[in-house]
């Protein structure tokens, strides 16, 4: 059957006839094809498949038929077909749409699931022929439940949903289930004569009754006015409908349709172990079209927080791909999400993977790196060792100058650990670029917090650089400040410091 069709629409078959994800592999196809070829068109391949094919069974007893080519591919490749043809309608000539839904109409075999895409692309299309989206059985089922639900035959509620001129016509209700309905209202008439019961009664009424005042007026009017072909009123409905679906699913379900599909892409790749192809590669890309709140739900949906170690080197190959180049607060959502919790629960050292994440990002995105995940790390109380050795690690290998003093300045606005020390010494260690400003307040910083570290190695190490490898900074002032912090100090570095500090009394 491919030889009925050109190379391009081949493509868009094959892809259709690749199980679950063919929909979205489709659209992918037809994205890249649109940017070969910006005005290129699926007519011909819209009209390849409502194309007449003659057919016989395999056993040859039945007589030769003819049928739509579209219906002899099997019932996978009709649903991948109709959710593609669902995300790109708006792009695609009517009338071959139109016609392909009337070619899968006239196919007696297909599936329920088949049976509904059709319908809803007529709706969606503005084909007025409006049937249910549901079948017959579903119809009378759903009418019997929501009368169980209803005491003494009263019809109500979910009933109204479901009621439907054509269906009431053409079809009676099961008579078994009438029976069975008929048991209930007996037994829940026996049962009420019991006090306690016949309270629980009064209390199910009640509530059924606030239920239908508040919510099915609003149903049962929606449906009439459906059924009725009032616009006015459909679009009305239309309207509650999208408020009450927003409420209900939250930000997600406000996603563009595009946004949604790479999600999924997203996640599929995320999940699958093999390494990324370049293609691959440019799905992230995706991120560079969002606004800061669109990037937040992105995240949210791809659990990245959640996300195997194992995964990141695949992601952020991605993120750091040459032709990519993410703004300031993409890479800020990005790094939060992806490695901030992963960080602050280290329980052992750092992963391959994930030293590599962190460096790899820190070196292409230093600023939101800063902002996103060293801060954020630096400002929690219980850090410990292993979150200072990664952050050392990333001041030594990754950190320009002027991000060091960044970093520096991030301590100033914090209660110090032990921790904290470590990367401040590690940042002294670097030798940093001091202002006379910039100074002072680090001498001001070592005055104030010094109090908490009599006993501390790492606070007198601190201090003993500030002395030797900063000495052209330390003025008179400073020097007064820095013999106040000497005064208290416990440790056996005290003579060393109070020797360094002779050596520059003439500042």
């Amino acid at each position: 059957m491919l030889c009925r069709f050109d190379g391009r629409s081949r493509l868009l078959v094959r892809s259709l006839l690749c199980g679950t994800s063919g929909a979205l592999k489709a659209l992918d196809v037809f994205h890249r094809q649109q940017r070969v070829d910006p005005d290129m068109s699926l007519s011909s391949f819209l009209d390849t498949l409502c194309q007449d094919e003659v057919t016989c069974s395999v056993a040859g007893a039945r007589p030769l038929t003819v049928r739509p080519l579209v219906c002899l591919f099997p019932a996978l490749f009709k649903q991948n077909l109709l959710s593609f043809i669902y995300l790109v309608h708006s792009l695609l000539p009517r009338t071959p749409v139109l016609n392909l839904l009337k070619c899968l109409e006239q196919d007696h075999h297909s599936s329920p699931w088949v049976v509904a895409l059709v319908r809803q692309l007529n709706r969606v299309l503005g084909d007025h022929n409006d049937p249910p989206l549901y079948t017959l059985l579903c119809s009378q089922r759903l009418e019997a439940l929501a009368q169980r639900s209803v005491s003494f035959g009263e019809t109500a509620g979910w009933a109204v949903c479901f009621r439907n001129p054509t269906v009431e016509s053409d079809s009676p209700h099961e008579p078994g289930l009438s029976e069975v309905a008929t048991k209930r209202k007996r037994k829940a008439s026996s049962v009420t004569v019991d006090s306690d019961c016949e309270e629980m009664e009064q209390e199910r009424k009640r509530k059924k009754m606030e239920v239908r005042a508040s919510e099915c007026h609003k149903v049962d009017q929606w449906g009439a006015n459906e059924i009725a072909g009032s616009s006015k009123s459909e679009a009305a409905a239309e309207t509650l409908c999208d408020k009450l679906q927003l409420q209900q699913d939250g930000p997600c379900d406000a996603l563009p349709e595009h946004l949604k599909i790479s999600v999924l892409q997203i996640k599929e790749l995320l999940e699958s172990q093999t390494e990324w192809d370049r293609i691959s590669m440019q799905v992230v890309e995706v991120l560079n079209h969002c606004d800061p709140g669109q990037v937040v739900v992105l995240c949210s949906m791809l659990s990245l927080p959640d996300l195997p170690e194992q995964t990141l080197p695949n992601l952020c190959s991605s993120i750091l791909a040459p032709a990519i180049d993410f703004s300031y607060s993409t890479t800020a959502t990005l790094i939060k999400s992806l490695l901030l919790q992963k960080v602050l629960s280290l329980s052992e050292p750092a992963s391959r993977c994930l030293v590599t994440a962190v460096t790899s990002l820190c070196s292409r995105y230093p600023r939101p790196t800063c902002d996103a995940l060293i801060g954020p790390v630096l400002e929690e109380k219980d850090i410990g060792n292993l979150q200072a050795e990664l952050l050392n690690r990333l001041i030594e290998g990754c950190l320009d100058s002027h991000y060091k003093l960044l970093v520096l300045q991030m301590t100033f606005t914090i209660s110090w650990s032990e921790a904290v020390l470590s990367v401040i010494h590690s940042l002294l260690d670097s030798k940093l670029d001091f202002s006379e400003e910039l100074f002072t307040q680090f001498s001001e910083q070592l005055l104030s917090q010094g109090s908490q570290f009599p006993k501390s190695v790492k606070f007198a190490k601190i201090m003993l650089t500030v002395l030797t490898k900063y000495n052209s900074h330390v003025t008179a002032a400073h020097k007064q400040s820095l013999q106040g912090c000497l005064m208290e100090n416990e440790t056996f570095l005290k003579k060393s410091l109070q020797v360094a500090l002779k050596r520059i009394s003439h500042a």
